[in-house]
């Protein structure tokens, strides 16, 4: 967790080069059909926030695919698509395999990004974005998923208009870096709500994918049941299951979609969740920098590492190592 900063600043370095192998593979946005992203576990979160990012700055359709999809035999066509295969290790067999079965339905342009340049995913792309994160040995992935995340924000440069500011995105490593040196809201809150299972994780827009990931982190680390959803869609059914033992983590930004999932936030603390709010506003029990929201997911998602993280510390559980998991690849 604490190599975070030192990796998105290695990845930003790469900036330019990123932008111009992009530029110079991708047909520009006008004439592609869309994007189609495809990854695994917290690859998938990550393509996830991919489809939220690039759609509105291409102006085109942008999917998750599920791998057994992009693999059946009644393929649909992703001509003139760009499709994005994401594994950290690049040999999630389902993810490279997936990745070329895009190709071969048409995609105009296949890019990898992955942490192993030399893996299988990256073999089978005609571009391949390395997050440069080096070995993970945890299996909970950390390093490699916020990395993954500055890189698909490096991709949106060169693909079309942005949010944010070059020097707001250079600062991510400050932001980061920030986040990991005040751990103690992380500590209080497992304190106070370690014995408690059913975690809700919440939020909205690009903070949508970045609750799936601290869900999933929950689970592997602290092994307790985390579900995440949409702000909107919990109000229409999972909101039922709101009271004193069903604590919600809220990822909150300051957009109209960000407030939205602040007064979720409200409402279910007054139905007795305890409640945990991820964001840049003043009272948010995890505080993050202010930062356009794109960017502001990443060191969100730290904050939600830290919480997994001290839950189970809190639990006496080795969070890097969860019962029945294995890392893909280490080297």
């Amino acid at each position: 967790m604490f190599e975070q900063p030192a990796v998105l600043a290695g990845l930003l370095d790469q900036h330019g080069a990123i932008t111009a192998r992009i530029g110079e593979a991708v047909p520009a946005p006008s004439r592609l059909r869309g994007v189609a992203l495809v990854g695994r576990g917290s690859s998938e979160a990550a393509a996830l926030f991919g489809r939220y990012l690039l759609e509105p700055v291409t102006g085109r359709p942008a999917l998750v695919v599920p791998p057994s999809v992009a693999m059946g035999p009644d393929r649909l066509s992703y001509e003139g698509f760009l499709a994005i295969g994401i594994s950290q290790s690049g040999e999630t067999p389902e993810v490279a395999e997936a990745l070329a079965a895009l190709a071969r339905a048409g995609a105009a342009t296949t890019v990898a990004v992955t942490a192993w340049p030399a893996s299988p995913l990256a073999v089978s792309a005609e571009v391949v974005v390395d997050i440069s994160a080096g070995a993970e040995e945890a299996v909970p992935a950390t390093k490699s998923f916020t990395a993954t995340l500055a890189a698909l924000l490096v991709v949106a440069e060169a693909l079309g208009p942005v949010g944010w500011s070059h020097d707001e995105l250079t600062g991510l490593p400050d932001a980061v870096a920030a986040v990991l040196a005040d751990p103690r809201p992380a500590g209080a809150a497992a304190e106070r709500l370690s014995r408690l299972e059913g975690w809700a994780c919440v939020g909205r827009a690009l903070l949508r994918p970045i609750a799936q990931e601290a869900a999933l982190k929950l689970e592997e680390a602290a092994l307790v049941v985390a579900d995440h959803h949409s702000s909107a869609s919990f109000r229409h059914g999972p909101i039922a299951t709101s009271g004193p033992g069903r604590p919600v983590l809220a990822f909150a930004s300051t957009t109209p979609e960000g407030e939205d999932t602040s007064a979720l936030a409200r409402e279910v603390r007054q139905r007795g969740s305890p409640v945990l709010v991820v964001g840049p506003a003043p009272g948010a029990e995890l505080s993050v920098p202010a930062l356009p929201e794109p960017l502001l997911a990443v060191p969100a998602a730290v904050r939600g590492q830290q919480l997994a993280l001290a839950l189970a510390r809190r639990r006496h559980l080795d969070p890097s190592h969860p019962p029945g998991l294995t890392k893909v690849t280490l080297t």
